[in-house]
């Protein structure tokens, strides 16, 4: 797991501790019991659906310590500035050239999903927002070149 800081709102938190304790609780028993199951099977050397079965709770220890690791050293977010765009801010931009504004809203990389306008804290454009005031121009370079933004107002 990388050692940058992970930034998480509270719904986002809330989010993976229920994931965590499915994981814990219902999935490692299914996972426990396929295994067993497979185990019956016979020679374990060759036993297919014993190795789907330790592959599979090897993935889902692995799910449950990352998730644990996260939970713990998650830095959580409330509102951002409305000053300045910080992460947990929403704001909204215009590209330069376009008629048409978008809403987004920075958050940690665990979150980040453009469809719903929540943009990582070090993504390109993240980083290049934070710091910036309303009315601001922001230059971002992407693989396609160098685009302007404005924004048009932090809420």
């Amino acid at each position: 797991m990388p050692t940058d800081v992970q930034y998480l709102t509270s719904e986002k938190r809330a989010e993976l501790e229920k994931e965590l304790n499915f994981l814990k609780s219902e999935r490692r028993k299914e996972v426990a019991e396929h295994l067993e199951y497979s185990k019956k099977l016979g020679d374990l050397s060759e036993n297919a659906e014993y190795h789907q079965a330790r592959e599979e709770q090897a993935l889902v220890e692995d799910r449950i310590s990352r998730l644990e690791t996260l939970l713990k050293s998650a830095v959580m977010i409330g509102e951002g500035g409305k000053e300045m765009v910080t992460i947990g801010s929403t704001f909204r931009l215009q590209k330069d050239g376009d008629n048409k504004s978008y809403i987004y809203t920075i958050v940690g990389s665990e979150e980040a999903d453009m469809t719903h306008g929540k943009i990582s804290n070090i993504s390109p454009l993240g980083s290049a927002l934070l710091g910036h005031k309303k009315g601001e121009k922001v230059k971002v370079v992407t693989p396609k070149g160098t685009i302007e933004y404005t924004i048009v107002i932090i809420k």
